[in-house]
C-alpha cells in the first residue's frame, strides 16, 4: 500500500493530524502590505501560487488556495 502525502494548513502551519487549522485569523498591519499569500515564512511543502489578497478594504480575507484566515488590524495606510 502507498500513502499519498497532500500538505495541509496555514501556508505552513497546521495541526498533528496535518490539515488546516482555520479556527485561529493571522493578524497582518499595514507593514504587511501587500498581502499574499503564502507567506515568506511558509515551508517548501505548504507553498502553493502567490495570489496577492485584499484585506484593506474588508477588514479580513480567505485565501483561496489553502484557506488561511487573515484580519487586518490598525490603521489603514495613507494612499487607501
Amino acid at each position: 500500500m502507498t500513502e499519498t502525502f497532500t500538505p495541509g494548513g496555514k501556508c505552513g502551519e497546521c495541526n498533528e493530524y496535518d490539515e488546516p487549522d482555520v479556527s485561529e485569523a493571522i493578524e497582518v498591519t499595514a507593514a504587511d502590505l501587500p498581502l499574499f499569500c503564502p507567506r515568506p515564512d511558509a515551508p517548501l511543502w505548504a507553498r502553493h501560487p502567490r495570489v496577492y489578497l485584499e484585506v484593506v478594504t474588508g477588514g479580513d480575507v480567505v485565501c483561496p488556495y489553502c484557506s488561511a484566515h487573515y484580519v487586518f488590524h490598525g490603521a489603514p495606510p495613507k494612499g487607501h
